[in-house]
């Protein structure tokens, strides 16, 4: 589904990553881990073509994208759900929703995506009409969350999951996640939950500097402590 092949990005002459390499497959969940600054958030920003790359490959669904704007690779079928939530404050939870399905060619089937969303999210049906800025943090994750899936993809990112929410917030996201994953959909995440992300990923990547450090299934990651000290602060 997504194919990352020694990817580099610079920051001026600084350089951030060093020749990442990674996969995911069709409907899997793989985390992107490692600790502060260790290059996660640059690693999703350039995939969805924010961040410009400084040498490899990224190919999706079988095609190279690295020279494609952040629209078309939407268009194809990548979605971000971006760190710090970042909805659109005075606009209504429905306008927010309509926002991701803006360049969407099949614009006669978003209301009926935006009552799938508010199925799967019902806090957002309840504040249907209501601005995103006087939401609560986990209902704007929420509505983060349904706005990427209004762009219809095939491939979801999402930076921070259910970072600064309360625990009952977390549990429900991290519910509707295996739910998408369930009916098909492939993930990345980052998030600082380690053990609900082992509990949902199928595979897990660590970052240190720039750079993949260690690869390995959910059981062997939380089988390996030095490991994890060591790249991982736990």
């Amino acid at each position: 589904m997504l194919e990352l092949e020694r990817m580099s990005v610079r920051y001026g002459k600084r350089p951030v990553l060093r020749e990442v390499s990674l996969a995911v497959g069709a409907g899997e969940i793989v985390a992107l881990v490692g600790a502060n600054a260790a290059g996660k958030t640059t690693t999703l920003r350039t995939i969805m073509g924010l961040k410009e790359q400084a040498g490899g490959a990224i190919r999706f669904a079988g095609e190279e994208v690295s020279r494609l704007s952040t629209v078309e690779r939407v268009r194809r079928g990548l979605a971000l759900s971006p760190e710090g939530r970042q909805v659109f404050p005075k606009f209504t939870v429905e306008e927010n929703l309509l926002m991701g399905g803006y360049h969407r060619a099949d614009r006669n089937r978003l209301e009926s995506d935006i009552a799938r969303v508010c199925d799967m999210f019902p806090r957002l049906a309840e504040r249907r009409s209501q601005k995103a800025g006087l939401m609560s943090g986990g209902e704007q994750q929420m509505l983060a969350i349904g706005r990427a899936l209004m762009t219809n993809p095939i491939l979801m990112i999402l930076d921070e999951a259910t970072e600064g929410l309360a625990p009952l917030i977390r549990k429900e996201i991290w519910t509707r996640l295996r739910a998408l994953k369930a009916m098909g959909l492939s993930l990345i995440l980052i998030d600082k939950d380690l053990q609900a992300l082992a509990g949902i990923a199928d595979r897990h990547y660590i970052l240190e500097k720039g750079t993949i450090v260690w690869t390995g299934t959910s059981s062997e990651l939380l089988s390996d402590a030095e490991m994890q000290r060591k790249f991982l602060s736990v």
